[in-house]
């Protein structure tokens, strides 16, 4: 028992929290701890003690009554693509009328079009309009988000993507909030449609060792499909990432299983995300190993894909975590707390597994060891519901369930 705190948060009618920080796996993530008329004591912006109200015996300088509301720790988007310029309403408006992706493509639309409207903004207008979208995410409960590059066809203009990222928590910051924490991943999303061998050469020894150099992105991630990159490219990258020292991700499996997951196993990349189309072989590779697999059900919804098979993926032992995926074309979700919801409808998670998809295993899929559970020695990223029973937080559909955002013990949103 800590003799002293700065805060004590009391009258909380549930604190709900994973078992520990760090990876949960498989059946584990259908465990956590449920603390009736709780208490929640943070010194120096981290937890340093956690029970029922009747339990604490320490001293307190400030005491900050919760109204008889349910605390959670706060939510992790380990999967974005915040930053982006154009609209992508055309192509909503074709797919709702069947046409289909290649279709759209060779319209001049898709991904192609996003990137042409990104090359054409400033930094400063890439960050003025990425900004209302993270405040989005930070007001439905996400206080650590992870955001990509990638829709850049040239080292020069991720990297100017990159630095608008690099800009984003002090331009939160300036309205009003409490700077959430970004973490920038360099996205090789899309080959040019002609010098694709010359281009990975600059990725390989130019943008990647530039990167690393600037400290611009933590880690590097590569779209393996058939529409993007094959897998002895994306080894290629990878390898480079790593030689810079630089965590690895991988999209994989999105529309086709075509050697991502394994590779991204093979190699011991922090996460591999989407897997909508997934199968026995890929599940059991990721059971037994120990990258994360990022299930992005707002895809699912928006384009009509089966769900990624994260059942399967728990019952086999896996550790599975979950993002928006916020982006222009495939998934204009703008709430974690809605994704969490998504995920229990679509891939059949349960109230705690998706609560710790979207905490503990979220951080471990950015390769943070300090946050996702409400512990002593984790940092006091909480969240304040509206409502005395944690579980409206995966029930609600629209709605303001989070009621405050807590970030190092500061109230944030």
């Amino acid at each position: 028992m800590p003799t002293h705190a700065d805060k004590l948060f009391i009258n909380i009618a549930q604190l709900v929290t994973p078992l520990r920080l760090g990876m949960h796996r498989g059946g584990e993530m259908a465990q956590v701890r449920v603390i009736p008329d709780a208490a929640l004591a943070v010194r120096s912006g981290e937890v340093v003690w956690v029970g029922t109200r009747q339990d604490w015996r320490g001293q307190v300088s400030e005491v900050i009554d919760l109204d008889g509301r349910a605390v959670v720790p706060s939510l992790i988007d380990p999967h974005t693509h915040a930053i982006w310029a154009g609209e992508r309403l055309d192509d909503f408006e074709a797919r709702a009328q069947g046409a289909s992706y290649e279709e759209i493509l060779a319209r001049g639309g898709g991904i192609y079009h996003t990137i042409r409207c990104t090359a054409q903004a400033s930094v400063e207008e890439l960050v003025a309009l990425a900004c209302p979208r993270i405040l989005h995410l930070m007001r439905s409960g996400a206080t650590t988000i992870e955001v990509k590059s990638g829709y850049g066809l040239t080292p020069e203009a991720e990297l100017k993507i990159l630095e608008a990222i690099a800009q984003l928590p002090a331009a939160i910051a300036r309205q009003g909030g409490v700077p959430t924490d970004i973490v920038p991943t360099l996205l090789i999303h899309v080959p040019p449609r002609e010098g694709r061998e010359d281009y990975l050469r600059a990725v390989c020894h130019a943008l990647i060792p530039e990167v690393a150099r600037r400290r611009l992105a933590r880690a590097v991630d590569i779209f393996i499909e058939r529409e993007a990159f094959s897998v002895q490219e994306a080894e290629q990258v990878l390898r480079a990432a790593k030689a810079h020292g630089l965590d690895i991700k991988v999209h994989a499996d999105q529309f086709h299983a075509i050697g991502g997951v394994e590779l991204a196993v093979r190699l011991g990349a922090r996460s591999v995300d989407h897997l909508e189309a997934s199968g026995e072989v890929q599940i059991r590779m990721l059971a037994s190993s120990s990258t994360v697999a990022t299930i992005l059900p707002g895809v699912s919804l928006h384009l009509g894909l089966p769900p990624a098979p994260a059942r399967a993926l728990i019952e086999a032992g896996a550790a599975v975590a979950l993002g928006t995926d916020l982006n222009p074309g495939s998934s204009p979700l703008f709430s974690t707390q809605l994704a969490m919801a998504l995920a229990v409808r679509l891939n059949r998670l349960t109230p705690a597994e998706v609560l710790v998809a979207s905490t503990a295993n979220a951080a471990a899929a950015l390769g943070l060891i300090d946050r996702g559970a409400l512990v002593p020695g984790a940092r006091a990223d909480f969240l304040v519901l509206s409502s005395p029973d944690w579980r409206d937080l995966p029930y609600t559909l629209g709605g303001q369930i989070v009621d405050a955002v807590y970030l190092s013990g500061e109230r944030a949103v």
